[in-house]
């Protein structure tokens, strides 16, 4: 990806100067709802995004029409961005229905928050008061607003395939409310992941299209680059709580999420996982669509070495789960990039060595070839890696307890490293940040309190 793509940003905003929101549509077919979607950049490239979600035993008959109205909008809302940043249209036009000025806003940041690692990395420096501006048609309807849903104590799970989101339903096992898994266009490690906890009877398997114009535009050299994917799934996850009744929808992100991939400024490749865009939605959805919805991360209060701890006490998870967004197609760990070293490195204080070998096929500690993404990870880069990986701080708590103590030709190559470039300075140890709590996130009592006692149990049983 170019880091000069200012003027490419300026030409193709001038040629293609609207991006619209042409129509949403949803249908019952076979017992699946689909939804369709119609976007148009300038008059010359239509694209036509569709979702498929499974009923099961569910239907839309108890749905107020308006309600329902709503939520698909809202989901074209936010699969628009995929397409739109094609060109970066300075003008939207969204013709099925009007927001007012509060939810223009709220979008606004949400586009130019979420695309923050994309402006990054094309080398975009985009103008927050006018990157992008929502126009609409003058007869335009107003989205309805401030429904009542039916819901009970029922719980979605968003499952990734990664540990955890296992860690998720591990913690959540023991609550005896109605469970149900999902998640959009899952590989092997998710489907695998569902089935080990039990809840492949209720996993709802979503099927999302990209339209191919947008991938033939990509290999025209139009503006490529990261999207708010977990906005995505916050949305389609409200509309199957509305579907099921489950009212809590219980996310699994960790505080990690909240800390920036660029040192000193706002670019957050976790944007939409972080207890800001948390706390934003959550406003949002209770504001515009409906407050009988229970959105949060289960996983908010801990750090990533906690949620490791969790982890290693589920051996059984050990050969099902998987981090790589590289080996993803082929369910494997690639063990060359950040993710892959990242999860070694946060499991690698809490279980043994011959079997973190085993797990990835080899030790992922002793690969000169990392010293680059290991300077990363632990912040002696000017920048993160641009993955879903934990804060600066955890990194080097893990090994720094890895490598203290210990005679250097003892060492795994990273490890030397490590206690070379940083000094021998001893970090917080790994004990100490089993006593984190962020007290920022959306947990009830009821959540908090079960999560502590999954904490406390495997803390406990690690130390033995």
């Amino acid at each position: 990806m170019s880091k000069n793509n200012q003027k490419k940003f300026s030409i193709l905003r001038k040629k293609y100067p609207v991006f619209t929101y042409e129509s949403y549509s949803h249908e019952v077919i076979n017992n699946e709802l689909h939804l369709k979607y119609h976007f148009n950049l300038s008059g010359k490239y239509d694209f036509y995004p569709a979702y498929v979600i499974p009923l099961k035993n569910y239907s839309l008959d108890h749905l107020d029409d308006n309600l329902m109205s709503s939520l698909v909008f809202h989901i074209g809302m936010v699969e628009l961005v995929s397409y739109w940043k094609a060109a970066c249209s300075p003008e939207v036009l969204i013709k099925p229905l009007k927001m007012n000025a509060d939810m223009q806003k709220w979008w606004k940041q949400l586009y130019f928050h979420g695309l923050g690692e994309f402006f990054y990395l094309n080398g975009i420096e985009p103008s927050f008061f006018d990157f992008i501006s929502f126009t609409f048609e003058k007869y335009t309807r107003r989205v309805p607003r401030y429904h009542s849903v039916e819901t009970h104590n029922g719980i979605i799970i968003p499952v990734g395939g990664g540990k955890d989101s296992l860690v998720t339903m591990s913690v959540l096992s023991r609550c005896r409310d109605a469970k149900l898994a999902m998640a959009i266009n899952p590989g092997i490690a998710t489907i695998e992941s569902v089935k080990l906890a039990g809840l492949e009877d209720d996993f709802f398997v979503i099927q999302r299209t990209i339209d191919p114009t947008l991938l033939e535009l990509n290999k025209q050299g139009f503006l490529n680059g990261h999207t708010p994917f977990s906005s995505v799934v916050a949305f389609v996850s409200v509309l199957l709580s509305s579907i099921t009744g489950h009212k809590n929808i219980a996310l699994s992100n960790e505080s990690s999420a909240n800390e920036a991939t660029i040192p000193g400024t706002t670019i957050n490749h976790q944007y939409s996982k972080s207890y800001g865009f948390e706390k934003d939605f959550r406003r949002y959805v209770s504001r515009f669509i409906s407050s009988n919805y229970n959105y949060f991360s289960l996983l908010r209060p801990l750090n990533e070495l906690q949620i490791a701890v969790i982890f290693s006490q589920n051996p059984e998870f050990f050969n099902v789960f998987r981090s790589c967004n590289v080996g993803s197609k082929t369910n494997s760990w690639c063990c060359n990039c950040s993710k892959c070293l990242f999860t070694y490195i946060m499991l690698a204080p809490f279980i043994k060595k011959e079997k973190m070998v085993e797990i990835f096929g080899e030790n992922l500690l002793d690969k000169i070839s990392l010293i680059p993404l290991m300077k990363q990870l632990s912040g002696l880069a000017s920048e993160k890696p641009f993955e879903c990986v934990g804060t600066i701080d955890e990194v080097n708590s893990a090994l720094s307890d890895l490598w203290y103590g210990k005679k250097e030709e003892e060492l795994p190559v990273l490890l030397q490293h490590h206690r070379e470039y940083t000094g021998g300075i001893r970090f917080m140890g790994v004990d100490q940040q089993m006593n984190y709590w962020d007290a920022f996130n959306s947990l009830s009592e009821y959540f908090s309190d079960m999560l502590k006692e999954s904490l406390e149990k495997a803390v406990k049983a690690h130390k033995k």
